[in-house]
């Protein structure tokens, strides 16, 4: 999953990662946990073992306690490529904000999760070829006025699931207070995790986004405003990789 420009060291990025011809990369349920797992596994420097494929909703279950803050089971010897700072996941496509954290980690961790998710969709469904699009797009973001509107735009992009157009149009057929239950119900991105839920939470490094929005109560005022202003979205769209 090639990227043509060179991403630096230590710097942050927001990553869109979208399923070829825009078509599904998450199914049902059990896509969506192996999604996050991958990007919980991927990010490694070191060979991994890829888990089989479970048949049973058991073993989904167990794969799913290893990534809950304080399980015991959990022991991480990773060699990180990057931070990941939030994720949410779409039917179609997947958004990360990361900090590259080692050389060329960017666009390493990418290409696992392009292979490996891959690999395991098409033996999944039986079907052969590309599942995300060639290249991966990537925005620098340089400045902390950036990410406080691009930390916002990643969390609320599943309102388009209920509320088809409300980026253009704003939200029409629901309240502002059933848009944010809705997104604290959200299972497949870190917004739970943030404002201190446990859902996925080893997945992330969630200390410096937080000190960056003024802890979870600045996280849940961000979004919030964001859902109701929108905070002139035609003025940052190069932001958002859309």
């Amino acid at each position: 999953m090639p990227h043509r420009e060179e991403l630096i060291t230590g710097e942050i990025y927001h990553i869109i990662l979208r399923a070829l011809d825009d078509n599904l990369i998450f199914k049902d349920i059990n896509d969506y946990y192996r999604g996050i797992f991958s990007i919980y596994e991927f990010n490694n420097d070191n060979s991994v073992e890829i888990w089989r494929r479970r048949r049973d909703r058991i073993a989904e279950k167990k794969r799913e306690k290893m990534w809950e803050v304080g399980s015991p089971t959990i022991l991480d010897k990773r060699d990180r490529f990057v931070d990941v700072l939030a994720f949410c996941f779409m039917p179609n496509h997947v958004h990360l904000l990361l900090k590259q954290i080692k050389n060329e980690g960017v666009s390493k961790f990418m290409q696992k999760i392009g292979g490996g998710y891959g690999r395991y969709f098409n033996d999944k469904y039986k079907r052969k070829g590309y599942v995300f699009q060639n290249r991966f797009k990537s925005v620098h973001i340089q400045d902390d006025k950036q990410l406080m509107i691009v930390v916002p735009y990643i969390f609320t992009n599943p309102v388009a699931l209920i509320e088809p157009g409300w980026k253009e149009h704003g939200v029409k057929n629901h309240s502002i207070e059933k848009i944010i239950k809705f997104l604290k119900d959200y299972k497949w991105s870190s917004y739970q995790d943030c404002i201190g839920m446990k859902n996925f939470s080893s997945v992330t490094q969630r200390d410096f986004l937080l000190e960056a929005m003024g802890d979870e109560q600045g996280l849940k005022d961000a979004i919030k405003n964001w859902i109701e202003y929108k905070n002139s979205l035609e003025q940052s769209n190069n932001l958002f990789l859309e």
